[in-house]
């Protein structure tokens, strides 16, 4: 299999676990993935409170997808070296 196609998925992987693993607040749950990739950008008023939460989400997204990334890349040099 092609070694960038595992680190694309991967990647993906990674993304949608650590977008699960994402913190929740009291009273609102889990933000939703629009103000957790804009990083808490578009929000207003009170909900500005949020925004170190979302800023959170958005890193934790991040680095299981580098995580991801990587373990797609080490799947894929094992199985080009065992060739």
């Amino acid at each position: 299999m092609n070694r960038a196609v595992l680190i694309v998925a991967g990647i993906l992987i990674g993304g949608l676990i650590g977008f699960q693993m994402r913190p929740s607040v009291m009273f609102v749950g889990q933000l939703p993935f629009q103000t957790v990739i804009t990083r808490g950008a578009g929000l207003r008023g009170l909900d500005q409170l949020l925004i170190s939460v979302a800023q959170q989400s958005f890193n934790i997204m991040c680095v299981a997808a580098l995580i991801g990334g990587a373990m797609g890349f080490g799947v894929g040099h094992f199985l080009n070296t065992r060739r």
